[in-house]
């Protein structure tokens, strides 16, 4: 945790995420990123500069696979925290699934999900929301606006929504997956498993592996990338 944990705190203070009296509502899915996201706050909020509380928010998309046992590991997790605990149960899985039958479900169920979220920090008296995003999804998802879209673009590290009066924040920009899921496993978090039957086969999934075969040839791509995007001033694109 203390690669994390320094690579968070950079984060942080690269991007002034986190000012005193701040309560940040962090979204949790279950999964290892929520969860280490959480944690990382939960530990950095004992040494940081800044006072600030945390809440935890759980959008229940309504998938009927989801684990009840699971579930219930969860709550329990942020009972032994004693952080309050907030799920929000929503119909999104039918939206997309059998109402709309997306054929690419990921941004709108994104779109759906950071709503539901806000909506529930906002009634909570939370100023901030914390995302879970590491530098993998930096990375693939500059690669999917520049393939998709035409767009030079990616996940910025604060994001101000004002429908909402929201500032979304993502501390793990700096942090690798592979440290997350080491972490994850360590820790004996409890994850719960995604049942969304998108999982592993979307474009997002197709840039994962796409940088893995490019680390086979060029070691570096990853560390390059990263560079290119935290350092503006070396850009050099045409101008009209």
């Amino acid at each position: 945790m203390k690669k994390i944990l320094s690579a968070m705190r950079r984060a942080v203070q690269d991007f002034h995420m986190i000012e005193d009296g701040d309560k940040i509502a962090v979204g949790i899915s279950g999964g290892k990123d929520s969860l280490i996201l959480f944690e990382s706050l939960y530990r950095y909020a004992k040494f940081s500069p800044e006072k600030f509380s945390l809440i935890a928010v759980n959008v229940n998309m309504g998938f009927k696979e989801t684990s009840a046992e699971e579930l219930e590991r969860l709550r329990a997790y942020f009972r032994e925290k004693e952080v309050p605990f907030f799920e929000e149960k929503t119909d999104i899985a039918e939206i997309i699934f059998d109402i709309r039958k997306e054929t690419n479900p990921c941004s709108l169920c994104s779109k759906l999900r950071r709503g539901a979220l806000c909506s529930v920090a906002a009634r909570e008296g939370a100023n901030k929301v914390a995302l879970g995003h590491h530098a993998d999804d930096v990375l693939e998802t500059f690669l999917l606006s520049l393939s998709y879209e035409g767009r030079l673009s990616t996940l910025a590290p604060t994001s101000y929504l004002t429908k909402t009066d929201t500032t979304v924040i993502r501390p793990l920009l700096y942090v690798d997956e592979k440290d997350i899921r080491g972490a994850a496993r360590r820790l004996e978090l409890p994850v719960v498993f995604n049942p969304c039957p998108a999982d592993k086969h979307t474009k997002r999934e197709y840039m994962k592996q796409l940088v893995e075969n490019l680390r086979a040839d060029i070691p570096d791509v990853r560390k390059s990338m990263l560079s290119a995007i935290c350092h503006p001033e070396r850009y050099n694109l045409w101008k009209k």
